[in-house]
């Protein structure tokens, strides 16, 4: 189990210290898609990763418009900044995704939903 949240909080660690690709929605928002409920922000560690996700969406001959963004900005600003929940799924579609979802720890208590504006 230690080891476990040792290796989960390294690989936080490791995104929040990267430049990450945002795609953009028609509107130049952030693009989320849904699950479980809950709002994604898709993001990808290069263009490499980004054309497997739209490979698997069967999107791949559409342009895909994108900004750079430091992984810690996106979890301590601009998930925040949002008017609903919505997590961050790193490198869906790839054997490397993971999941960043919004609980303390990961972003800031005011925004996670197990924080102080969930109670």
């Amino acid at each position: 189990m230690a080891r476990a949240r040792e290796a989960a909080l390294e690989r936080l660690a490791d995104f929040r210290s990267r430049t990450v690709l945002v795609p953009l929605d028609a509107q130049g928002g952030l693009w989320t898609a849904e699950l479980g409920g809950l709002d994604w922000i898709c993001v990808f560690s290069d263009e490499e990763a980004l054309g497997r996700f739209a490979q698997a969406r069967d999107e791949a001959a559409q342009e895909w418009t994108y900004r750079r963004v430091i992984g810690a900005r996106l979890l301590d600003e601009l998930v925040p900044a949002l008017d609903f929940p919505c997590g961050v799924a790193w490198n869906a579609a790839g054997p490397d995704g993971v999941v960043f979802p919004p609980i303390r720890g990961i972003v800031p208590d005011a925004a996670a939903l197990d924080g102080e504006a969930a109670a």
